[in-house]
């Protein structure tokens, strides 16, 4: 039975403005390049975005890219949503045009958080995850800058075989950076990401372990991006050690709780997982999170399949579900990277029913 806690309205709506970016990241989702798509929403059609996304109520909107500070239209956009009453964060790249930004109008006209990529705790391996020289410095002066206009700050790592031998020190960087959140990302095999980078399950299970343990340290935040049985392990290790913090993972995922709109306005559950769902050029946001059958079988946890079906966590977790598109070709398939066999007495009641 589909008793998602999301079924009615969304968390998180996330708003890719183009796809436009100066960067050439190894991972990116959206293979992003130099150029705007012709068919990009336009700046009247992001305002009926916008109220499409107000009246979705959701808990936080999100402006991401490829870069988003390619748009002209830009600041003039958050400040159209901040009007409507939306919470507004953005995800810009950390370039040169960045830099050369006005970010105190950028915070007067809403924004209250931005998030930076930082996949290397060396600046080497950063560099050579986004694909130009120099990437790591002005991530740098992107984040000081931007706090330095009263702007909260967010860290994004995205954890592969180039760079998980860093973890240790990714928290003395991020010590000095003092952001409020880092969110940790396993990589998604879609886009330029590739399988060959990805870390094992008995990889991921150890990494989480770690990042449970820092957690209960660490003087910010910590939360994870298609990386969900994090929340697994997190409650485990409370159980066995106890600790300052007691996890409350959100049981946000892919389509629940969550939802991703394209450059072009199609709607998908995020974008990770590209599966069409609708175009707000056509249909209204919340008619299509709510009813489209993709979004609502992602919203049921008993519709997962092999040991995610069948485990405790099911729906608190649920795994990632674009990644197991992305290995499997199933949407409900198993969780991949999880190496959790879920408890014997969990099965039998499961199957029971």
């Amino acid at each position: 039975m589909n008793n998602s806690l999301w079924n009615d309205r969304p968390f998180v709506v996330i708003w890719e403005a183009t796809r436009c970016c100066a960067l050439a990241c190894r991972h990116c989702r959206a293979t992003a390049n130099r150029r705007h798509h012709p068919d990009e929403l336009q700046t009247s059609e992001a305002k009926k975005l916008i109220d499409s996304v107000a009246r979705a109520n959701p808990g936080i909107f999100i402006i991401t890219g490829g870069d988003p500070m390619q748009r002209e239209d830009l600041l003039e956009l958050i400040a159209y949503a901040s009007g409507k009453g939306l919470r507004v964060a953005l995800s810009p790249s950390a370039t040169p045009k960045f830099l050369e930004a006005d970010l105190k109008a950028y915070h007067q006209a809403g924004i209250k958080r931005m998030s930076f990529s930082l996949d290397g705790a060396d600046p080497m391996t950063h560099d050579a995850f986004r694909g130009v020289d120099g990437t790591a410095e002005l991530t740098m002066q992107a984040i000081q800058a931007a706090q330095q206009a009263g702007i909260e700050i967010q860290i994004n790592t995205t954890m592969t075989r180039q760079n998980i031998g860093e973890f240790e020190d990714f928290k003395h960087v991020l010590s000095f950076m003092k952001p409020v959140v880092w969110t940790v990302f396993l990589l998604v095999p879609t886009g330029r990401g590739k399988v060959r980078d990805m870390l094992n399950g008995a990889e991921v299970e150890v990494l989480f372990q770690e990042l449970a343990d820092w957690e209960q340290h660490a003087p910010y935040q910590i939360k994870t991006t298609e990386g969900q049985h994090f929340r697994r392990v997190a409650q485990q290790r409370w159980q066995l050690r106890g600790g300052r913090i007691e996890p409350k993972g959100v049981p946000i995922n892919d389509g629940k709780g969550f939802v991703f709109i394209s450059h072009t306005g199609e709607v998908c559950p995020s974008g990770f997982l590209p599966l069409v769902s609708g175009n707000v050029r056509r249909e209204e946001l919340i008619d299509v999170y709510r009813n489209a059958p993709v979004f609502k079988q992602l919203r049921d946890p008993d519709q997962l399949k092999g040991k995610c079906g069948r485990c405790e966590f099911r729906s608190l977790c649920g795994g990632s579900r674009a990644r197991a598109y992305a290995v499997t070709g199933d949407y409900l398939a198993q969780e991949p990277l999880c190496i959790y066999q879920p408890a014997a007495r969990s099965a039998k009641k499961i199957l029971a029913k």
